[in-house]
């Protein structure tokens, strides 16, 4: 009998075939019997998984569930629309298969299995696909089932869309155990540079980055019935905290291209300038996405098969109540009391999560900031049009407006920062008495001292999880992205106490503006991209720390953005998979330097050691699973945010004093100039499959 951990993971194998097929690189079969059969099959479904079991190398029997799950919202979503969390009764349609999957009694998985098993038959691919790795992260039972590569499993989510015909076509025509050369997807296939904003498009449309932001959602939904999988520690702070780094990172990119920082959207009655025609298609609709013509504005949203009914008036109405709760310090709640306003409350009212304190007066500013912008081609449904590509998690990240919506959402969250209610930091926050940081920089093995080199490397994707209907055979596709040269920190410190602890916080930051000047500090302080955090001893006297850039507390390793977890399958430490699917919500770690110029980009390195007995957080008690990597943006998982300082620190605030980022620097930090620079080269990727020619 096959695993039930291996079996639960066959869910995710080419969600568009029905659970007749085989699954997998083994040939595995589903036994089904007639629960598991929808009305197409209900006459020959059977027979046809009879047939297919003949030919497998597996067989996977499914018990059959003495109550059969209602899905009375979830059965109302087609089974070839399009899912969207943003849309109000998709989120009720989640809610209700999510409530399902969490309410089978833990250990029991053989009725876990045939629960997922009936609700993949039934419902959506995509809201089961949500749905399923969201309970198979939070379960406690299933910790040791890996969540699929969400690019796999939904490719046409994230490439060009006439791969597929080239796909399809060398999955027919080659046999599984001919090498395959891979489909060259080629670097600028949304546009040409007649389009300025296309110069970043290597950066938005990267996979990667793209991946990060769904499996964000992923580890902190901002809906459930179970309050207990939204309300994770500090989660409004880290909604703020994750995009602000988002804005701050794409900003710096734009400099790389000679653009200006993005404009925020904060008239929302003004015509939108930039067009996106995303060249996805839709592999569950089999229609494309739809585009966006430049000069499109908000309309009023009449949309009653999402349940999608407001105004450009409501949105306004609810930005002054979150404006009046920013001015005054406090938050209304519904019973008409108070309380103090702070970053993680207005995190969970702008997003809004299921933890706003009061959603009727401050209503969902930023998830109905994607629906306006994703249904501007058709507010009331009349043509029976999809949403944009704004409207996905999957693919928000790609469309240019996505940033000028976002910077507008920061601008809100640096309002509240610079506020009477939020005071800067004092010296005695800041300092750390009897550590100096005497010397900071960067090095490249073979580089030029405090010198960062970018470059352009070719990888590939294995497409065949999404390819439904065909060869299981591996087929590649090859994309250009950026990746950086690898690089340790080094860092001179004088400790004139005794041995302690301390939190090393790294950041760089473009040294000049969009106009070639030094920068303000209450602007440049916004523009500070966190590389690092971590925790190290100090010993008494002189201290040398060396950190390699491949073990940032920020990034998850290239191999967890590209990954092919098959060959875990019989790790024995598969129990860290918990861990690994919690933490690849972190930012990719091939994207972590910006990518500079072929002249060399001035930037300034900036290395703090903070007081640990001002950092330290006192975790519970008791076995918990912890991530390396990506802490700052994942957090760690069952345990609190790992920092008691708030996210960003020590930039999150204005200074009171600090004109400059040089006047802000006190004995326990290190400013260092560096230069970032592309070398306009393209590598293949060494990890690239042999098979792949």
């Amino acid at each position: 009998m096959a695993d039930v951990f291996e079996s639960l993971e066959l869910l995710f194998d080419r969600p568009n075939e029905p659970l007749i097929t085989p699954k997998g690189e083994n040939n595995s079969v589903f036994q089904l019997t007639e629960q598991f059969l929808t009305e197409d099959y209900a006459n020959n479904g059977i027979e046809l998984n009879n047939r297919f079991g003949d030919d497998a190398s597996e067989k996977i029997p499914l018990k059959n569930l003495s109550k059969l799950p209602g899905f009375k919202i979830a059965t109302q979503l087609p089974k070839d629309a399009e899912f969207s969390l943003f849309l109000p009764k998709h989120q009720e349609m989640a809610n209700e298969l999510l409530g399902v999957l969490m309410d089978v009694p833990e250990n029991e998985l053989q009725d876990l299995l045939s629960t997922c098993a009936f609700a993949r038959v039934n419902l959506n691919p995509q809201l089961f696909n949500y749905c399923y790795s969201v309970a198979l992260m939070h379960r406690r039972d299933t910790r040791k089932v890996r969540v699929k590569n969400f690019a796999e499993v939904f490719p046409s989510k994230f490439l060009d869309s006439q791969v597929f015909t080239q796909a399809r076509e060398t999955a027919a025509v080659i046999p599984p155990d001919v090498p395959r050369i891979p489909i060259i997807i080629p670097r600028d296939y949304t546009a040409t540079d007649l389009e300025e904003e296309h110069r970043l498009a290597y950066w938005r449309e990267d996979i990667g980055i793209n991946l990060h932001h769904y499996h964000w959602l992923l580890v902190y939904p901002f809906t459930a019935n179970d309050l207990s999988i939204v309300a994770k520690d500090r989660r409004g702070e880290l909604f703020f905290y994750m995009h602000q780094q988002v804005i701050a990172r794409f900003n710096c990119e734009r400099l790389c291209n000679s653009l200006k920082r993005v404009k925020k959207f904060s008239n929302w009655r003004e015509p939108i300038p930039e067009a996106y025609f995303p060249k996805l298609a839709c592999l569950t609709s089999s229609r494309g996405w739809p585009p966006r013509q430049s000069g499109m504005q908000w309309q009023d949203l009449n949309r009653a098969a999402e349940g999608l009914f407001v105004t450009i008036d409501e949105m306004e109405r609810w930005r002054r109540n979150v404006e009046e709760a920013i001015a005054t310090g406090t938050v209304r709640l519904p019973n008409g009391q108070t309380r103090p306003l702070d970053i993680d409350t207005l995190g969970n009212m702008l997003e809004s999560s299921a933890l706003s304190p009061n959603r009727e007066l401050y209503g969902s500013i930023h998830n109905n900031g994607h629906s306006f912008t994703a249904y501007m081609h058709d507010p009331e449904h009349r043509y029976l049009e999809q949403f944009g590509v704004i409207a996905d998690e999957a693919t928000t990240m790609r469309d240019p407006f996505f940033y000028r919506w976002h910077a507008y959402i920061d601008d809100v969250f640096q309002k509240h920062k610079e506020s009477a209610y939020v005071r800067p930091y004092t010296r005695s926050e800041l300092e750390n008495p009897g550590v100096q940081v005497r010397s900071v920089s960067v090095e490249t093995p073979g580089g030029q001292p405090n010198t960062l080199n970018t470059f352009w490397m070719l990888s590939d994707v294995n497409l065949s999880r999404g390819l439904d209907f065909s060869d299981n055979g591996p087929v590649y596709a090859r994309f250009t992205h950026l990746n950086y040269r690898h690089f340790s920190y080094r860092i001179n410190v004088n400790n004139t106490g005794s041995s302690r602890r301390t939190t090393v916080r790294i950041f760089i930051t473009p040294k000049f503006d969009e106009r070639n000047v030094p920068w303000i500090f209450s602007d440049q302080r916004k523009m500070c991209i966190e590389m690092d955090r971590f925790v190290t001893v100090l010993n008494a006297g002189e201290n040398n720390i060396v950190r390699q850039s491949t073990e940032s507390s920020i990034t998850i390793p290239f191999e967890q953005t590209f990954r092919d977890l098959s060959a875990q399958g019989n790790d024995p430490r598969r129990d860290e998979l918990a861990t690994f699917n919690y933490c690849g919500c972190g930012w990719p770690q091939h994207m972590l330097v910006p990518k500079g110029t072929e002249a060399g980009m001035p930037f300034q390195l900036f290395v703090m050691l903070s007081n640990y007995d001002l950092d330290r957080i006192d975790q519970d008690n008791g076995k918990q699973l912890t991530c390396v990597e990506a802490s700052s943006f994942c957090g760690l998982k069952d345990k609190k945010y790992p920092d008691r300082r708030a996210m960003g620190f020590p930039f999150d605030r204005p200074s009171s004093s600090a004109t400059s980022l040089q006047d802000f620097i006190l004995p326990n930090m290190g400013l260092q100039d560096i230069t970032i620079q592309l070398q306009n080269v393209t590598e293949p990727n060494p990890r690239n499959p042999p098979m792949s020619v």
